[in-house]
């Protein structure tokens, strides 16, 4: 098959999915052009467009075609607040729940010395210019419970305070609807810290 450098190339791009590796980007590859070609067209078009237009909003660096995104636009938000998030994924997740209200600060990753991720490459600049601006006077941290995500946590949370800020963190601890034997030990220590 010398002359399906194409394929190859597709393969090679599917892979750069998360968790995709050569099987399954081959069979992708497979199926877009044996099953659907139309299809095909439609995802590259997609992707086309969203890498050319879509873009970080200048406030809350989340993904948006403006200057702007809606969210930090929104008049019915709470300025008062601010919920800094890893990823625009967790932003989503956020606001899929309804239960939040104020404005977002995406960071786009997480501290990780090991990694080379630093808080230039995270942006911590830029949030603590957005976070004592004079307006916000709680700033949620809701990175994630990873150890990267917790350290990214406390070096925002000490830099905050320092700053005269209210900072607060998510709580954790056992799920709704689980049964204590099956959760894990960690997670019913920090239920026990973290319970009121």
């Amino acid at each position: 098959m010398a002359d399906t450098h194409s394929l190859e190339a597709l393969v090679q791009a599917l892979r750069k999915l998360p968790g995709v590796g050569v099987k399954s980007a081959s069979r992708m590859a497979f199926h877009l052009l044996q099953h659907d070609r139309p299809g095909a067209m439609l995802l590259s078009q997609a992707l086309q467009q969203a890498a050319t237009n879509i873009r970080h909003c200048s406030l809350c660096h989340t993904f948006t075609e403006n200057e702007v995104c809606a969210t930090c636009l929104d008049p019915q938000r709470d300025h008062s607040k601010l919920c800094v998030v890893e990823t625009p994924a967790d932003q989503a997740a956020v606001e899929r729940t309804s239960a939040y209200r104020g404005l977002y600060f995406v960071l786009m990753g997480k501290l990780s010395p090991l990694d080379g991720i630093g808080p230039n490459e995270i942006g911590l600049a830029k949030l603590f210019e957005r976070a004592t601006r004079g307006d916000v006077q709680e700033v949620i941290l809701a990175t994630n419970f990873t150890a990267e995500g917790e350290a990214t946590a406390h070096v925002i949370g000490e830099a905050l305070k320092a700053r005269g800020l209210r900072v607060t963190r998510l709580a954790r601890g056992v799920p709704a609807g689980s049964e204590l034997e099956y959760v894990d030990l960690g997670t019913i220590a920090h239920a026990f810290v973290d319970r009121r």
